[in-house]
């Protein structure tokens, strides 16, 4: 263990993930049961460079577990990807004495610490927050699940008006560039087709998929598209689909932010309290510019190079699945 490091510095960055909230509070409750003080640094890299920081102890994050968002903020800092703003978060840290920093968000978090990491030898760890679950180094990260069952959740609700009048809905998830939420919250929301980023669906498979000229198609239906679709986003597919034939009334959802939002499951809850308390540890242990990770439902930890080398990819049996589901 390095007792050396006694001041740790926490703080969330990017787009918000539910289980965030969680996150933090592992991170300050751990140093607290180690003995290390912990500060809470606002608004991300924005909040660095403005010295927005605070001292947290484990009562400063009671009765946030169950909380969406974040209690800390986030931020994008244009200013934290120039030298003279990494110059003056470096110079409000080390005016606090923060010998070290947990990061909680996505790759754009992970790129601007390793940099930060590179340029000031600041022990670093990051944690994966980000709905997305497109990380690689880990099976899961801190947001996906509770916006995958916010997503079916409301693909349950519009199936039932859809039953209701014989529609066509094309539901439209976050993803611009994973399918996760997509491919997995259509498996359980039953979705006649589901579209994402990484297939080259074309149009004329969708349109063959909904079978619109036989006299056996479905008159309700129900298509889950991600956000980061290459063949267009729900609306232009549904102006696409009434343009070629008139046997569908159909009407588009956009799920947006709402996915964001929420209560996180009891899932996000624990993995994101073994995430916190996994990067303390590692802190402790001389484990630096690396992302905690949960492989086979233990903990890991990954190299910065070995995180943006590849992406989380979507496995071919979820694909298969799906294919053999939508019939």
């Amino acid at each position: 263990m390095n007792n050396k490091i006694s001041k740790i510095g926490v703080f969330t960055s990017g787009g918000d993930a539910p289980g965030m909230n969680a996150a933090i509070r592992a991170v300050v409750r751990a140093c607290t049961y180690y003995k290390k003080e912990c500060y809470g640094i606002m608004r991300g890299y924005e909040g660095m460079i403005e010295g927005d920081i605070v001292k947290l102890g484990a009562r400063s994050v009671g009765n946030i577990l169950q909380r969406g968002g974040t209690v800390l903020k986030s931020a994008r800092s244009a200013e934290f990807r120039t030298p003279e703003g990494r110059k003056k978060a470096y110079d409000n840290l080390t005016k606090l004495g923060i010998e070290a920093l947990v990061a909680i968000g996505g790759d754009g978090t992970f790129t601007g610490l390793h940099k930060f990491y590179q340029e000031y030898q600041i022990p670093s760890i990051c944690i994966p927050g980000t709905i997305d679950n497109d990380l690689s180094g880990t099976d899961y990260t801190i947001g996906y699940d509770t916006a995958t069952n916010t997503a079916v959740e409301a693909i349950d609700k519009i199936r039932d008006t859809a039953l209701s009048h014989n529609r066509l809905f094309f539901v439209e998830v976050m993803g611009r560039n994973s399918g996760y939420i997509a491919i997995n919250s259509g498996i359980a929301g039953g979705a006649a087709a589901i579209i994402i980023p990484e297939e080259n669906m074309s149009f004329d498979d969708l349109y063959k998929i909904l079978g619109a000229d036989k006299d056996t198609s479905k008159k309700s239906n129900l298509v889950v598209v991600a956000e980061g679709s290459k063949i267009g986003d729900a609306h232009s597919l549904a102006k696409q689909v009434a343009e070629r034939s008139s046997y569908f009334d159909i009407k588009v959802t956009v799920l947006g932010h709402l996915q964001r939002g929420g209560s996180p499951t009891y899932f996000d809850r624990v993995l994101a309290s073994r995430m916190g308390v996994a990067a303390v540890e590692g802190l402790q242990e001389g484990k630096y510019d690396v992302m905690v990770g949960i492989k086979d439902n233990k903990i890991v930890y990954n190299n910065f190079d070995v995180i943006m080398a590849s992406h989380h990819e979507i496995d071919e049996e979820s694909r298969r699945i799906a294919k053999i589901l939508s019939i």
